[in-house]
Order: structure tokens, then C-alpha cells, then sequence
């Protein structure tokens, strides 16, 4: 199996479960709201970067990476989908379950998974498709 099969998603998902329950302590989802730093922005506003901020951030550039990788038709390709659904299926029941994931970052991780496996089937398709039309061309 490919290290292009692995869904990346999942790191986010990691990600969150090491933050929350790590650093969480008595709260452990008051260590999504602790600053990572501070930045004086030219408004005279003051910018905070959290932890949250940061699992988002990450899900953001992990989902665009999944994107990519469903335009390519490869075994590996299929795997990926595959398993990419059953990381939706994870934090589908981690939200569902466990209280440390009742929170807007959780509930964004779980949209980013839900986009990667509808994206991914949907221009898994597409991409298919396009490759049977220029083959019959030919």
C-alpha cells in the first residue's frame, strides 16, 4: 500500500484528540482557547492565534492536499477514498460520544472529512470518466 493512500485528514483528527486531551487538564477544551501568540496588527487590534486556530488551520491545508489527491485514478487512489470514509465514520462517533468533541473546531474537522470523502468520490468519478472519453477517442 501506498503512503498516498493514507487519508491525511486523520492527522488533524490526532491533532485535536493531543491538544484536548493532552493539554487539556480540569478543562480540557479551554486548551483550544489558549494562545499560541499574540501579533499588533496595524489597526491597533490585537491578533490571537490559538490552538484551535491552528487545528484549523492545519485541516484547511489537509483537505486541500486530499483534494489534489483525488484527481489522480490509482489503486492507491481507491484506498484513500475507502479509508477516508472511515475517518469520517471515527469522528463521526467521537462527536457523537465523547464530550471533549462538542466543540466548533471538532464539528469544522468533521466537515472537512465529510467534504474529503464527498469531494473525493465525486472527482474520482469525473476523473474517470474523462479518462474512459479520451481512450474511446483514440
Amino acid at each position: 500500500m501506498s503512503i498516498r493512500a493514507l487519508p491525511l485528514l486523520v492527522f488533524a483528527f490526532i491533532l485535536y484528540n493531543l491538544i484536548v486531551l493532552v493539554m487539556g487538564g480540569e478543562n480540557p477544551v479551554a486548551a483550544l482557547d489558549s494562545p499560541i501568540f499574540t501579533a499588533r496588527l496595524l489597526s491597533g487590534g490585537d491578533w490571537t492565534f490559538t490552538w484551535g486556530d491552528l487545528i484549523l488551520l492545519i485541516t484547511l491545508i489537509l483537505l486541500f492536499v486530499e483534494l489534489v489527491k483525488s484527481t489522480f485514478t490509482t489503486t492507491s487512489t481507491l484506498i484513500d477514498h475507502a479509508l477516508s470514509m472511515i475517518v469520517f465514520i471515527a469522528v463521526l462517533v467521537e462527536f457523537l460520544m465523547v464530550k471533549q468533541a462538542a466543540t466548533s473546531v471538532f464539528f469544522l474537522i468533521l466537515m472537512a472529512t465529510l467534504i474529503d470523502v464527498i469531494a473525493g468520490y465525486t472527482i474520482g468519478i469525473r476523473v474517470a470518466r474523462r479518462d474512459l472519453n479520451i481512450g474511446a477517442d483514440q
